[in-house]
């Protein structure tokens, strides 16, 4: 398999120094939306979350005036997955499958981009998104992103072992190794995502943290880092427990390399490493 590391809606959110940028306090600072699209041998294209997609970028009041002013998302047609697959060189049509950490606006906006495919995430984030039985999940979860959507494959609470962490299924329909594994919290079926990376493993942890330094000890974030995922939280204990489940296998599994989805210093990490490997 290839994989792609995308960026698929940069974001620029008020109080930049506060979220671990420079400058003051009313500098905006910078986020991504890493998504992941991996060439497969017999499954097509499969795209791991997709950012914001072709229709919010045309018009952005469907993310909500609140949300567009604090987070400023740049909604660059350019950046969509959708137009970063013709990009690559390949027909959008082919993305067949995509895996979604949760359905936040902000990583299942690109969903009416590939009505083809088939979206895989855990049966708990489906029911939550399609429940939004509180203002928090009424505000996260936008109707016109996903609602529309007619292929679905939830998964259960049930699955292998996989490196000390349960329930880690097989997605049905793919031969290729990706995998949803539960890292509950954030909301309340956020799941990451496990793909082979040639002799070793690359894990998308979505939300589950948003700074690299919470993957170590002693851990740290931005102050600003740490307000935002407290605010954002359903299950405080759970998405905490998923947090020490990842900084555990950062620290015991150096063959898994662990992504999130919005820390630039990862993505331009990794995609040094990529570029260096391929120059090699």
């Amino acid at each position: 398999m290839r994989i792609h590391h995308l960026d698929c809606g940069t974001m620029c959110p008020l109080a930049g120094r506060l979220m671990g940028g420079g400058g003051g306090l009313l500098d905006r600072g910078l986020m991504v939306c890493h998504c992941l699209l991996i060439e497969t041998a017999r499954d097509g294209l499969v795209l791991v979350d997709t950012g914001y997609g072709t229709l919010d970028c045309a018009a952005p009041r469907r993310l909500g005036r609140g949300f567009v002013a604090v987070s400023g998302p740049r909604l660059d047609p350019a950046q969509t997955a959708h137009a970063q697959v013709r990009a690559l060189g390949h027909d959008p049509a082919d993305v067949r499958h995509v895996v979604v950490t949760h359905l936040d606006l902000d990583h299942a906006g690109g969903l009416p981009d590939f009505p083809g495919a088939t979206v895989h995430l855990h049966r708990r984030e489906l029911d939550a998104a399609r429940a939004r039985a509180t203002m928090a999940e009424r505000r996260r979860y936008l109707p016109h992103q996903f609602a529309q959507h007619a292929r679905w494959n939830p998964v259960s609470e049930a699955g292998d072992t996989w490196l000390g962490l349960p329930a880690v299924q097989r997605l049905a329909g793919l031969d290729a190794d990706v995998a949803l594994i539960p890292l509950h919290g954030h909301t309340r079926g956020h799941s990451g995502v496990v793909v082979r990376a040639g002799r070793g493993w690359l894990l998308h942890a979505g939300d589950a943290y948003f700074h690299h330094h919470e993957l170590v000890e002693p851990r740290s974030a931005p102050p600003g880092v740490r307000l935002f995922q407290a605010a954002m939280q359903m299950d405080g204990a759970a998405r905490h427990a998923s947090q020490d489940a990842l900084r555990r296998l950062h620290r015991e599994h150096p063959e898994v390399e662990i992504v999130s989805a919005h820390d630039p210093a990862e993505l331009a990490r990794v995609r040094h490493r990529v570029a260096t490997r391929a120059a090699a």
